[in-house]
């Protein structure tokens, strides 16, 4: 299964070298095939110079300019039109995750999951570093009322490190995000409209050079706006927008049924905790 990593970037120079020099490092080390697409968000630090720098070594590095206007989920957006692999990651630039968790990653789609959703909170295992105090507690609230909401069992909507398979990408459209709040989008509609996921236990640490992007006081209304939006498709679609396969017949109380799922423990082997039937 060959991974194609999204890395949006939006004058990220300082961190992008690393990040892409230690996620080509992972992927080649546990032999998986990949392709490192870096999408320059209007850059004016010279990100895309250092990215080109690298792919003149590493054929499988591309940098491409967004076709869209500026925003992390349109930049995101312009990488998922992109991306020729079976299955893609999102990542971000700032050198926040771990390359390692790719690998997780892999073996959870190659498990046959849909998607792998990663929890930097799950079960203790999950790790966490240098995360500004109010920014923690807003994200636990808000990843809590989250769950809440849809009832599907996973804390971390709101992280952008995520990996599909290709159907996935395809099911969702169209998306409808044009910024931080396409993290909650793809993931919250995967799981409504009937994919399995496996929930990876991830590290993650503040970034070390450059500024963050997210703008919490632009985002919470176009956050609100996505979750109501799939909310409502969840209760109110009769089931229009399910994978292919699955039954869209109602349950009483008006829910749909989107195929048998297993809700279990940890498998062996596999670091992926299987996906709960709540639709």
């Amino acid at each position: 299964m060959k991974l194609s990593v999204v890395i949006p970037a939006h004058n990220e120079a300082g961190s992008i070298a690393e990040c892409v020099s230690t996620t080509t490092a992972a992927l080649s080390g546990a032999a998986i095939d990949y392709e490192i697409l870096v999408i320059d968000d209007a850059s004016t630090d010279g990100t895309s110079a250092v990215v080109e720098h690298l792919a003149e070594s590493d054929g499988r590095i591309h940098c491409y300019r967004s076709h869209y206007s500026g925003g992390f989920g349109l930049t995101v957006r312009a990488g998922l039109d992109r991306f020729q692999g079976d299955a893609v990651a999102i990542m971000m630039a700032d050198g926040s995750d771990d390359p390692a968790d790719l690998v997780q990653y892999h073996r959870v789609l190659e498990d046959g999951f849909d998607c792998a959703l990663g929890s930097r909170f799950v079960g203790g295992r999950g790790r966490v570093s240098e995360y500004p105090w109010f920014k923690l507690i807003l994200n636990r609230l808000v990843n809590w009322g989250i769950r809440a909401l849809f009832r599907h069992g996973y804390d971390d909507t709101t992280n952008a490190f995520k990996a599909y398979k290709r159907e996935v990408i395809e099911t969702v459209q169209p998306l409808l995000s044009n910024h931080f709040n396409l993290t909650v989008e793809i993931p919250l509609k995967a799981i409504v409209r009937g994919h399995s996921y496996g929930v990876v236990p991830i590290s993650w640490r503040g970034r070390s050079s450059g500024t963050s992007k997210l703008d919490l006081r632009e985002m919470g209304s176009r956050y609100a706006f996505i979750v109501l939006y799939v909310l409502l498709e969840r209760y109110m679609s009769r089931g229009d927008y399910l994978k292919p396969g699955l039954d869209p017949k109602p349950r009483r109380g008006g829910r749909l049924r989107p195929g048998r799922r297993t809700r279990g423990e940890n498998q062996a082997g596999s670091p992926a905790q299987r996906s709960r039937d709540e639709h």
